[in-house]
């Protein structure tokens, strides 16, 4: 019933391996149906060199499992809240890579220094506040999701596709699995440079007239970036 959706999700999981996000076990990548009711993910623990489209576990919006012999990621409650909250996010990706992940240990935003930021994000990718030891004692999953839905009272998440969880590492999305683990690997290599460039100058930032011209050429009404024929 789910195979394409589960075959997505496996070959989309083991790009994690292929662009160097992870290590071990330190990630998984979710998509929903196309009808909005159930979720397919990658099974706790297991490794993506073993991974099948047997393995990818689907369920439901209340985690049930529909479709899988596995137990699902232990993140599935923090995607299914996601999917909850915003609409058009299709696939999530989540990651300890580890630039990135160390500017969400340190809880500082990725702030926006350059084009190639902004051709990916409209502004600084966010860092959320800490859980508080109630939310971690009392379902973790689900309060993890709630404090990025939280942070993004502040954002729109269809200009900044992605977010860092304060202590924990990164979530990001998009319209498949595919384009949440691109914009996984985008906001990896941005951590990189914003790391590097604020060693360099810790005055760095990007001109707004620049950010606009640069997110908008590729993601705005009259995007003329590519062959679209926009």
């Amino acid at each position: 019933m789910f195979n394409k959706l589960k075959e997505d999700v496996c070959n989309a999981n083991k790009l994690l391996l292929k662009y160097n996000l992870v290590l071990f076990n330190w990630g998984n990548v979710s998509q929903i149906s196309k009808d909005g009711k159930y979720i397919a993910i990658k099974p706790s623990g297991v490794d993506y060199e073993k991974l099948t489209p047997d393995d990818i576990v689907v369920v439901d919006m209340n985690e049930k499992i529909i479709e899988g012999k596995l137990k699902p990621s232990v993140d599935t409650k923090i995607h299914i809240e996601l999917y909850k909250a915003f609409s058009e996010i299709k696939g999530i990706c989540h990651t300890h890579s580890n630039f990135a992940t160390s500017f969400a240990q340190a809880g500082k935003d990725i702030s926006v220094l350059g084009t190639t930021h902004a051709d990916y994000f409209y502004g600084d990718i966010p860092c959320t506040r800490a859980l508080t030891k109630k939310e971690v004692e009392n379902d973790y999953e689900k309060n993890t999701g709630k404090v990025i839905i939280e942070t993004f009272n502040s954002f729109d998440y269809k200009t900044l596709q992605g977010v860092l969880v304060k202590h924990h590492g990164v979530f990001t999305w998009g319209q498949d699995s595919k384009k949440a683990i691109l914009n996984a690997v985008a906001v990896e290599e941005l951590a990189k440079m914003n790391y590097r460039t604020l060693l360099l100058n810790p005055n760095s930032k990007l001109p707004k007239y620049i950010l606009d011209k640069h997110y908008k050429r590729i993601h705005g009404d009259n995007a003329y970036y590519g062959q679209g024929g926009k």
